[in-house]
């Protein structure tokens, strides 16, 4: 995950896990070889307080000798959209400007096996089939080195070292799918079956994780035949994509969206499938403003409004 001479961005929250992540890399750098830590806080502004978090990893960056860099929300989930998945984007977004502004080569988060568990089981609950394949170890310039790592290890090392990381009051908030598994569903099924399960699903998400990448690079191979740029979106090959076997085909249509960097639901993969196995002349609204329409050679993916431009 790491390279000798390394300049590396450490996404932290504040929290338990992020702040055990950035202490242990401090006290690891000279071992790895890192160059130069810079600290990144994103303050996705969806709770009153939520600057309270950067002010606290500002300090724990200033104690520690780091660079520190905040960025902030500039706008609100719109209604539909997967808060979770909204998250990510703009805090990734985020973290690669920041990359890119101080010239690192890797950006360092700190989910755990925990973590790892849940984003499984999630996506079998929301069915996302590459989801089942979990969070990748790296993911090109982005690791996460404590994947092998369980929350209660990250709670006790905090606690040996007598830190005080913030505490997320939206993480107990059980309506959240996410929450509601790591409060209430994973809990019961260890106490059902008298063991825990966290490990074994992150080993069925290493396997899962071979398959996906094989078909993501077949996917990443074909898509340039299928897809072409257009001046407001692009467009599909119906001929070109009505060859492909539906493994191929639902990672095509996600490399369209991602083509013209725009963010999607997996209801929008189905949607945009659905045109291209039915007759021309359907057309689709898609969440954030996107349009797909299917005419006899072609499935168009169009902004049709200034929101579909996230």
């Amino acid at each position: 995950m790491v390279a000798k001479g390394d300049r590396m961005v450490v996404g932290c929250s504040g929290g338990p896990d992020s702040v055990c992540l950035l202490l242990s890399l401090d006290r690891l750098r000279r071992l790895l070889g890192i160059r130069a830590i810079e600290v990144f806080h994103f303050d996705h502004r969806l709770r009153a307080g939520s600057d309270a978090d950067g002010v606290y990893v500002r300090r724990l960056a200033g104690r520690l000798g780091f660079g520190f860099h905040l960025r902030e929300a500039a706008e609100r989930p719109a209604k539909g959209d997967s808060l979770e998945m909204w998250a990510r984007y703009h805090r990734m977004n985020a973290a690669i400007e920041v990359m890119t502004s101080v010239g690192a080569d890797r950006i360092a988060l700190g989910h755990t096996r925990n973590d790892q568990a849940e984003t499984v089981l999630m996506s079998v609950i929301t069915g996302s089939a590459d989801g089942v394949s979990g969070i990748p170890p790296r993911n090109g310039p982005v690791i996460h080195p404590m994947l092998d790592v369980g929350r209660a290890e990250v709670e006790a090392f905090c606690r040996a070292l007598r830190l005080r990381p913030r505490r997320d009051p939206t993480n107990e908030d059980v309506r959240l799918l996410r929450n509601a598994l790591r409060r209430r569903a994973i809990p019961a099924i260890e106490r059902a079956t008298g063991r825990e399960i966290t490990a074994a699903i992150a080993r069925v998400a290493e396997r899962a994780r071979d398959d996906r990448d094989h078909l993501w690079a077949l996917a990443v191979e074909i898509a340039p035949t299928v897809i072409e740029p257009t001046q407001d979106g692009c467009r599909l090959s119906v001929a070109a994509f009505a060859a492909l076997p539906p493994a191929l085909a639902w990672r095509v249509v996600r490399r369209a969206f991602q083509s013209i960097d725009a963010m999607w639901t997996h209801a929008d993969v189905e949607a945009v499938l659905d045109l291209v196995a039915g007759r021309p002349g359907r057309r689709r609204d898609l969440t954030r403003g996107l349009l797909a329409r299917r005419d006899r050679v072609y499935l168009s993916l169009s902004r049709s409004s200034p929101e579909s431009r996230v």
